[in-house]
């Protein structure tokens, strides 16, 4: 419990019964969760009969989407308030193969390692005072052979610019005080931190957003938000 912000957990916590609203201040995760999914199965293969541990998992919005394409998924998180939302949704939306912990995912780590084929953890690690410590669960939780992904936000002005000033203050995307500048992840530092943890760095993709479409894509751009995927290796 030490790897955990107060003030995050509270705040989550807060905005936990609008986890399920698509027109809430989870809307942005709602429209990028297809991309986020099918990056997923595009360079992990088909979810359908893996088991999965989604970290920081939330209202459960990317683990249920993967326990409908067939994966078993356990969805982790410290925020209780979210957690409870998110058992509701999948009991009230029959979907079976998904199970909810309050645990971190350092003592997970301790409790089950090497039992997962794909490791999720998704905006999450920038919420956090040592993202380090996250990816090294990451890495403990994944069987040889085993799929890492993250997604994060870039330390770096234009950062800033689009994920503070635009998302937050501009166009209202996100609530203010969502994210601060300091505790965004440069991808050098994300594949340093894998490597240590004895992941191999396989594929990087950006997400942009078009405020004229109001669209998200997927894109070579990792200068904002940016996507990793990593293999642990076999033995």
């Amino acid at each position: 419990m030490s790897n955990v912000d107060a003030q995050e957990l509270a705040k989550f916590s807060d905005l936990a019964h609008k986890w399920w609203d698509p027109d809430s201040e989870f809307r942005p995760l709602h429209e990028i969760n297809p991309l986020r999914l099918g990056w997923i199965e595009q360079c992990a293969g088909p979810l359908t009969g893996r088991r999965v541990v989604d970290i920081g998992c939330g209202g459960g919005i990317l683990a249920e989407s993967m326990a409908r394409q067939g994966a078993d998924v356990l969805g982790i998180d410290l925020a209780e308030r979210s957690l409870k939302v998110a058992q509701l949704h999948a009991m009230e939306a029959g979907v079976a193969s998904l199970r909810y912990r309050e645990i971190a995912a350092e003592a997970l780590a301790v409790e089950q390692p090497g039992l997962f084929d794909v490791v999720t953890c998704m905006e999450m690690m920038e919420h956090v005072p040592d993202p380090a410590s996250i990816v090294q669960a990451c890495a403990t939780l994944a069987k040889p052979g085993g799929w890492v992904f993250f997604s994060t936000i870039h330390r770096q002005p234009k950062a800033f610019l689009h994920a503070i000033l635009g998302a937050e203050y501009l166009l209202g995307l996100l609530p203010r005080g969502t994210h601060e500048y300091a505790r965004f992840i440069r991808p050098s530092e994300l594949a340093r931190w894998c490597r240590y943890s004895g992941l191999d760095l396989q594929h990087t993709r950006g997400m942009g957003y078009n405020p004229l479409t109001r669209r998200y894509q997927l894109n070579a751009d990792t200068s904002v938000n940016y996507l990793v995927a990593c293999r642990k290796a076999a033995i």
